[in-house]
């Protein structure tokens, strides 16, 4: 299977991510940029290395030289990118997916994944065929920069709210569970640098996955299980390419993904004043609720975007906000850069634990509570959208605040819906949130009832 949409490609390695569809998107690329070195890191999954030999090849003969991460986490390809002369950057990378996936994520010179208007551009290159090999006197360099982890980590530590000597002080002790990819060594190290301990569950780089990549509680029983053996303060997991980080508590629990952002804002919000930005925060339409109850306490502006990292990145440049994210684990800290980072998660967690000076779980307990459902509706067609949507619309005319600029979110009093089509199968998603479960699923229940 292949995905191609605004996050890049994505395909299952030999059957449909080949060597001549690689080599097509590499050398699109680089027509695209226009000159210029381009930054190419992976997520250190099995396959990953034969397809960066490639990406680096085909870079190079057409005339770019390539600045070599290695194994990093897409944020560090992103980080490097928007503070060099690169002209974009490409990271190797299937993100949650299987270990069967691989995929290849685009960025431009700024360190931005491309938006909807460049994404039609570069598809269109890449469609036609368009490949622009340079004389061999001229072909690219491929510079190595595997020093780009210690930058990356440094560049957190400065970040002017980190209290370094304060962190250090509690002593806190991590199991880090990175999924034996590009989050092993970075994020191991960064807990270090802070001063604590750390338990290396799942981080050999081996880019063997030892569970369901993606960082959801059924996937984390290990983890739990390990801050329970240890006696540890927190678990810390993260995906293939590092840009999401989940928490665990000193009981073993998870927090919940959509807390990972809720945490961060409610620490941060406070703490705006030392940085270069306005009291406010950008997060998607399917993000918790919790992060408007955050903002109100602190005075600050909620800015919703649609589903997808770069809107919430330009929601968060238009507004000037201090921070934003998304509810699957993503923080975006514009103070170190505008891209979903799991390090800037770590560092925002560990200074709010040590603000507050209880346990993660007492930390979690301060904050507002929801509970969110997922559901899906099955179409025929995707040709059927329109109608759904419409139908559903026109049922709650009168009621809930309505928001169309992303299928269609309904906003009642203490809860939530947000109905929006996929962008590659003929599905609705239904996502609603609500204060307890119960609340969740008969609102979910009754849109998914509507459709028939």
């Amino acid at each position: 299977m292949l995905v191609r949409s605004i996050s890049g490609l994505r395909a299952t390695l030999g059957d449909d991510l080949t060597p001549d569809l690689v080599a097509t998107y590499a050398a699109a690329f680089a027509h695209f940029c226009s000159g210029g070195p381009i930054v190419v890191g992976r997520d250190g999954r099995r396959g990953g290395e034969a397809i960066e030999q490639i990406v680096l090849g085909t870079l190079a003969i057409c005339g770019a030289d390539v600045h070599r991460l290695g194994v990093v986490p897409t944020p560090s390809v992103q980080l490097a990118t928007g503070s060099s002369e690169a002209t974009g950057g490409i990271s190797i990378t299937a993100s949650h997916n299987p270990e069967e996936w691989n995929g290849l994520k685009f960025l431009g010179k700024d360190g931005l994944f491309l938006g909807p208007e460049e994404v039609a551009r570069f598809f269109e290159l890449v469609d036609s065929g368009t490949i622009d090999l340079a004389p061999f006197d001229r072909h690219g360099k491929i510079v190595e920069r595997s020093d780009f982890i210690d930058n990356h980590i440094e560049r957190v530590l400065s970040l002017p709210f980190l209290d370094r000597e304060a962190i250090a002080a509690r002593n806190l002790h991590a199991v880090v569970d990175a999924v034996n990819a590009s989050g092993s060594v970075i994020v191991p190290r960064l807990l270090e640098k802070l001063g604590c301990r750390v338990t290396p569950l799942h981080c050999d780089g081996s880019g063997l996955f030892p569970h369901t990549p993606e960082p959801l509680p059924q996937n984390l029983g290990t983890l739990a299980e390990a801050v329970r053996t240890h006696g540890a303060d927190l678990g810390i997991a993260v995906d293939p390419d590092a840009d999401r980080l989940v928490l665990i508590d000193e009981e073993g629990n998870p927090i919940g993904e959509e807390y990972t952002i809720t945490l961060a804002a409610d620490y941060l919000l406070p703490h705006a004043a030392k940085l270069a930005g306005k009291k406010s925060v950008a997060v998607n339409l399917s993000t918790t609720r919790a992060i408007d109850d955050v903002a109100e306490k602190h005075g600050a502006e909620v800015v919703r975007t649609a589903v997808g990292e770069i809107n919430v990145v330009e929601g968060l440049q238009r507004s000037g906000g201090v921070i934003g994210g998304e509810g699957s684990g993503g923080v975006i800290l514009p103070a170190l850069h505008y891209g979903r980072d799991s390090l800037a998660g770590v560092a925002l967690t560990l200074a709010a634990l040590t603000g507050a000076g209880g346990t993660l779980s007492e930390l979690r307990a301060s904050l507002p509570s929801y509970v969110i459902v997922k559901k899906k509706i099955a179409l025929d067609d995707r040709s059927e959208v329109p109608g759904v949507l419409r139908k559903i619309r026109d049922h709650y005319a009168g009621g809930p605040r309505v928001d169309e600029t992303d299928g269609l979110r309904l906003d009642f009093e203490r809860s939530w819906a947000h109905v929006r089509p996929s962008n590659t199968e003929p599905i609705v998603r239904v996502i609603t949130e609500a204060p307890d479960l119960e609340a969740a699923e008969r609102l979910a229940d009754q849109v998914v009832a509507l459709v028939g």
